[in-house]
């Protein structure tokens, strides 16, 4: 195996074996990383338009209506029109929204605190500097840049 195909395939490995840890985490909480992503995303950013909602999420390129549609259904979150254009709809979280974002927030922290304790503060900086040069320009490249320029800095 070349060593790009072995990055391909560490990578990979990387984000199945993170979203398999994350996946059992959310599973007591009744969502999914990808709906946690939302929640987060509209906790972190809105309310926001579904177009710009879309913008941000690493978890779906394209439209995340569909992913929408289900945290809607769970009351999780609310879609209300546009004051500037009633074609537009605005989502938000609902109060049961703000308090599954609560829980993720800790679920996230639990993911978090196995990545620190694998890898090395200078080890993860090294990744994510490697990580950041491979998907620069890229839609899931250009989420991760605009959700980390809002957040401020570190």
């Amino acid at each position: 195996m070349n060593p790009a195909e072995e990055l391909r395939f560490l990578v990979l490995a990387a984000q199945r074996e993170g979203n398999r840890i994350l996946l059992d985490l959310l599973r007591p909480l009744g969502v999914s990383p990808s709906q946690a992503e939302v929640i987060r995303v509209l906790a972190d950013h809105g309310p926001l338009s579904l177009v710009d909602l879309g913008v941000l999420l690493v978890c779906e390129l394209g439209s995340p209506s569909r992913l929408v549609d289900g945290l809607v259904a769970a009351t999780l979150l609310e879609r209300m029109p546009a004051v500037d254009d009633r074609r537009r709809v605005i989502l938000s979280l609902t109060d049961a929204g703000r308090e599954k974002d609560i829980s993720i927030r800790a679920v996230e922290a639990t993911l978090h605190g196995f990545i620190e304790q694998s890898l090395t503060t200078a080890e993860i900086a090294s990744v994510n500097a490697t990580l950041h040069k491979f998907v620069s320009g890229r839609p899931a490249g250009i989420a991760v840049v605009k959700r980390s320029a809002a957040a401020g800095p570190r």
